[in-house]
């Protein structure tokens, strides 16, 4: 009988631990304190409160650097594209009004609407769609990510879109949207490779993209630019696709998908002899060198793109709204 009653003991030992393991660590999931493999799990990016009070977060923050001209106040919030189109701007609002932005208007957001995405890995993200008192009538679009449990929510896209331009997503049951993943074969053009796809159809032109402001039209208005009495205007483009300038997109509910996307770009202008290059306050404060006869600038630039499901009837990409700043600049 003592041969019997050992195992049995152990066994009833073992089964009051592993209850007990799995007891402390439900408490500790539910509290907040520990999540198991969370970069394998499939949760949603956030709660729809934590998306409200990062949103919150940022426009303090965005409005206390616009203030100060004071791009460390809100550096914390920002990262990728936004962050680079940010910095310039109150670096050269610094510069040139040491004081502070005497026109400042705080922006404020309302109407907002929160689509999150259900995903395993980082980043981990989600859009707020919202309302602005700057822009008119259209939609402030911000994307906000975070590679991390113990990392803030940062907005790394930030583009305005006609009201009647933003999509339906696709949501689960429970309101989560879905993540289309940056490789995705079911897309008109993958989303890690739309911001070489835009590029070369800026310098080429092509069949990828529909005709509109950010296209077609943008293709004419840089041709115009280039040929001014006076001014040659020279264009290089290139891809922006790594760390927090990655494309993201979110499932529509044709089955497309909205993507975000960045880019940059150089602008050279050369003046003819005895003529000079047009400049601004802004401009010198991001330039090194001096200019005598040439001018190169460096954009960078943040669009959205709405990505119809291969074998869509339309099967163009179409650029809802695209928003850039110069970052630096340099004479020659």
């Amino acid at each position: 009988m003592s041969r019997d009653r050992g195992p049995r003991r152990l066994r009833r030992l073992d089964r009051s631990a592993l209850i007990a393991a799995s007891m402390t660590a439900l408490s500790l999931t539910a509290s907040g304190c520990m999540v198991v493999h969370g970069e394998r799990e499939v949760l949603p990016a956030s709660t729809k409160a934590e998306a409200a009070k990062a949103l919150q977060q940022f426009t303090t923050a965005y409005n206390n650097a616009d203030k100060a001209y004071d791009s460390s106040l809100d550096a914390e919030h920002v990262t990728g594209a936004l962050a680079a189109i940010d910095a310039a701007r109150l670096k050269a609002g610094k510069a040139n009004n040491p004081d502070g932005n005497a026109g400042h208007t705080p922006l404020k957001l309302s109407d907002v609407t929160y689509t999150i995405p259900k995903k395993a890995g980082w980043p981990r993200w989600f859009v707020a769609d919202a309302a602005g008192n700057k822009g008119g009538t259209a939609r402030w679009l911000l994307v906000f990510t975070r590679n991390g449990l113990n990392e803030p929510f940062q907005v790394a896209y930030l583009t305005l879109v006609a009201s009647g331009n933003v999509p339906k997503f696709k949501k689960d049951a429970d309101g989560w949207a879905e993540a289309v993943p940056a490789n995705s074969a079911e897309l008109a053009a993958a989303p890690e490779g739309l911001s070489k796809d835009y590029t070369t159809y800026l310098k080429s032109g092509g069949d990828t993209f529909a005709d509109g402001a950010y296209t077609s039209q943008w293709r004419t208005d840089r041709e115009k630019a280039g040929k001014r009495p006076g001014l040659v205007t020279q264009y290089i483009d290139e891809p922006l696709t790594s760390g927090d300038y990655a494309p993201l997109a979110l499932r529509t509910a044709d089955g497309g998908a909205l993507v975000f996307f960045a880019t940059h770009y150089y602008a050279k202008q050369t003046a003819a002899p005895g003529t000079s290059i047009p400049v601004t306050d802004d401009i010198l404060a991001v330039t090194t060198g001096e200019i005598k006869q040439s001018l190169t600038m460096e954009f960078v630039s943040n669009g959205v793109a709405l990505d119809p499901a291969k074998g869509a009837g339309d099967p163009k990409v179409s650029v809802l709204g695209r928003i850039e700043g110069m970052t630096s600049a340099q004479g020659s």
